[in-house]
């Protein structure tokens, strides 16, 4: 099983930047789709789902408006498309995939960093 994420970098404030996790090694189309992010010195924190079917998406306050998540379930791949950008995004951002079927399937990426400063 593994979980790709790319597209991190540094962007100044107000700029836009789109996440991608490539996963393999596992039926992705079953599996409902995360985003989470965590900065320096706080928690792990969900930022957007999207459930195995699409569309259904759910997103964090602070992010609602700015953050749009998708998935092309022919690519095996989550997407996160971030507009908008603030320094308080700045974070590492990690794909998760989930499911519960019989038991619980949880796995992660490596995680990818964003930095938003001028």
């Amino acid at each position: 099983v593994q979980l790709v994420e790319s597209g991190g970098g540094l962007v100044q404030p107000g700029g836009s930047l789109r996440l991608s996790c490539a996963a393999s090694g596992f039926t992705f189309s079953s599996y409902n789709m995360r985003w989470y992010r965590q900065a320096p010195g706080k928690e792990r924190e969900l930022v957007a789902s999207i459930t195995n079917g699409g569309p259904m998406t759910n997103y964090a306050d602070s992010v609602k408006g700015r953050f749009t998540i998708s998935r092309d379930n022919a690519k095996s791949t989550v997407y996160l498309q971030m507009n908008g950008l603030k320094p308080d995004d700045t974070a590492v951002y990690y794909c998760n995939a989930y499911r519960t079927y019989g038991r619980v399937y949880d796995y992660w990426g490596q995680g990818t960093q964003v930095t938003v400063s001028s």
